[in-house]
Formats: structure tokens, C-alpha cells, sequence
């Protein structure tokens, strides 16, 4: 569970540690970034089980220059057929 609040929400190791002692769990900040640190490969192949979107046997890329926070950026997205985004990258350089 605190390997899940951390990578799922932008909270600190602190916070989650705080939030554990809330549910009679005594647990050090260090332990629940090593708890990280070891689950946070599985927990990632899961999720991506489970809302992996089927692409057509047709998409394209396409990419523009976006305003991000006050500061340019290259956006590339890859789109299928109905207008659905499949993946994208941003990157500071083309």
C-alpha cells in the first residue's frame, strides 16, 4: 500500500510514513523507499496490464512545440486511427 500511495500520488516518504502510523503500521520513511525501490517494476508491468489500450495495425506520429510551465518543448505523440493517443515523449531538444 505505501509503495502504491508513493508512486501513485506526489507525496513525500515522510508523508506516507505519517499516513501509516495513522493506520497502527510502524514503518521508517527509509523502509518504505525500499519497498519502492523492489515492488516498483512489478507494480508498473500490472498497471500497464490492465490499461494497455489495443492499437489498430495503423498509427502515425506527429509532433508540435508546446509551452510547458514557461518553457518550450518538443511534444511527440503517437496517434491511431480514431485520434487516440498511444504513447508520447517530451523532450527539450528536436
Amino acid at each position: 500500500m505505501a509503495a502504491c500511495w508513493y508512486l501513485a500520488y506526489a507525496i513525500r516518504y515522510g508523508d506516507i510514513e505519517e499516513l501509516m502510523e495513522e493506520r497502527r503500521v510502524q514503518v521508517d520513511h527509509s523502509t518504505v523507499n525500499r519497498w519502492v525501490i523492489e515492488c516498483a517494476l512489478q507494480l508498473e508491468n500490472e498497471f500497464r496490464k490492465k490499461h494497455q489500450s489495443q492499437v489498430g495495425c495503423s498509427w502515425r506520429a506527429d509532433e508540435t512545440y508546446v509551452k510547458i510551465k514557461g518553457l518550450w518543448a518538443y511534444l511527440y505523440r503517437a496517434v491511431d486511427k480514431e485520434g487516440n493517443t498511444v504513447d508520447f515523449f517530451i523532450s527539450e531538444n528536436p
